[in-house]
């Protein structure tokens, strides 16, 4: 167990060793009848008359900012190069390198990954939220200035208690502090930081849930949707009208279709076509009166993406028999492909495995979420959501952005 939460603390960002995440760990007891959400709530709060009264955070504090252009020990600054592995075995090494002139913003919320010991995280920057930027985030850089900021999220701990029955840890705050951080974040940025830019709000999980959120209640509608360039909302189940492409979650916000739409929104939730989601499972799920969206990166306008540019984190994995790889993720043309299908009343991005005669690399490059030793289907591959979308998502927000300028001079 203390192994799971060392090299644990690295999270979304392995996809080769035990890892935790918004999932239970694995191997650890299986979730009761109902899956936990996508944005978890708290667990049961105190009488309203005994909860603390929110306490705003001061966003003019570079402290509070993971990452931010100009802020000194920028979690957005970190080693993302990645060694390409070709089928043959055959290994180059692509550089990563940001753009600081980038022509607009991405502000993100990261997902569950606080291993503080109370319901409520702190402001305190651990090795979880400084590796959940990198492996999700950190690489938009070649396209946008980025703003990440530190929240006061539902922790891990919180989210297994409620998951697995086990027993509850210690409370801290006001279940609405996350909330007001987010929205306070947000304000900060618009008023100090954005000067009209286009931006791209991103997030992942709990993340996605608080984007959302704040996409519903303070842009869809408003002024400030002029300045949207999208929004990515990952690991969920986003919601629109049986046919329709805007409705459901937001009003006037649409799903993005074709490769150059601005103004829109891209979501997706991963599963193995080997395990489809379970009757369970809320990612990708529909609600009455809509149903579940999912636009794949590397192939918006739809059909199978044979060679998505997914990001794995390194890990312990071995790659290529024999071979060390020394960059923190590594790229695998050629050996995934992925398509948005819907079954079984989930929508939901397929990931397959493909079975090229001669391809030495490894042959599982995913990274379940494990209960009992085996595949869980009701949370499916939800730890790399990111790692398989981020590259195709790094080219989309720089076609997103070129089409918005040019509207937007």
């Amino acid at each position: 167990m203390k192994r799971l939460f060392v090299v644990g603390a690295l999270l979304l960002a392995s996809s080769a060793c035990a890892t935790k995440s918004d999932a239970p760990a694995p191997g650890a007891a299986p979730a009761p009848a109902t899956t936990a959400a996508a944005s978890p709530a708290p667990a049961a709060a105190p009488a309203a008359a005994e909860l603390p009264p929110i306490v705003h955070t001061d966003y003019s504090r570079d402290e509070n900012w993971l990452c931010k252009p100009g802020k000194a020990n920028n979690a957005c600054d970190a080693n993302i190069d990645a060694t390409i592995i070709k089928a043959d075995g055959s290994t180059s090494v692509e550089k990563f390198k940001a753009d600081p002139d980038a022509p607009i913003d991405c502000f993100y919320i990261y997902p569950t990954v606080s291993l503080d010991p109370f319901t409520e995280s702190d402001l305190i920057p651990g090795p979880e939220e400084l590796s959940v930027v990198k492996t999700q985030f950190e690489r938009l850089g070649a396209k946008c200035r980025l703003y990440a900021p530190m929240y006061r999220q539902f922790s891990l701990g919180a989210l297994r208690a409620r998951m697995s029955g086990g027993g509850a840890v210690p409370s801290r705050g006001n279940p609405g502090d996350g909330t007001a951080d987010v929205d306070d974040a947000w304000a900060y940025y618009l008023a100090h930081e954005n000067n009209g830019r286009g931006v791209v709000i991103v997030g992942h999980s709990q993340g996605s849930g608080q984007i959302t959120r704040l996409i519903a209640t303070h842009i869809d509608g408003k002024p400030v949707q002029s300045q949207l360039v999208s929004a990515i909302i990952m690991g969920t189940a986003f919601q629109i009208p049986p046919g329709k492409d805007v409705g459901g979650s937001f009003k006037s916000i649409p799903v993005c279709r074709t490769d150059n739409q601005f103004g829109c929104v891209v979501t997706f939730s991963s599963f193995r076509d080997t395990v489809p989601p379970g009757e369970r499972a809320l990612f990708g799920g529909t609600r009455p009166g809509t149903a579940s969206a999912c636009t794949n990166p590397a192939a918006m306008t739809g059909g199978v993406a044979k060679s998505p540019k997914a990001y794995f984190s390194t890990g312990t994995k071995e790659w290529v028999p024999g071979k060390k790889i020394d960059t923190p993720f590594v790229m695998t043309p050629g050996l995934i492909t992925t398509e948005c299908v819907s079954k079984d009343g989930h929508t939901y991005l397929q990931v397959h495995i493909n079975d090229n005669p001669g391809d030495v690399r490894t042959r599982d490059p995913l990274t379940d979420v494990v209960t009992n030793g085996e595949p869980d289907p009701n949370w499916g591959l939800h730890l790399i959501d990111a790692n398989l979308g981020i590259g195709d998502l790094v080219d989309l927000v720089g076609r997103q952005s070129e089409a918005y300028r040019k509207v937007h001079r």
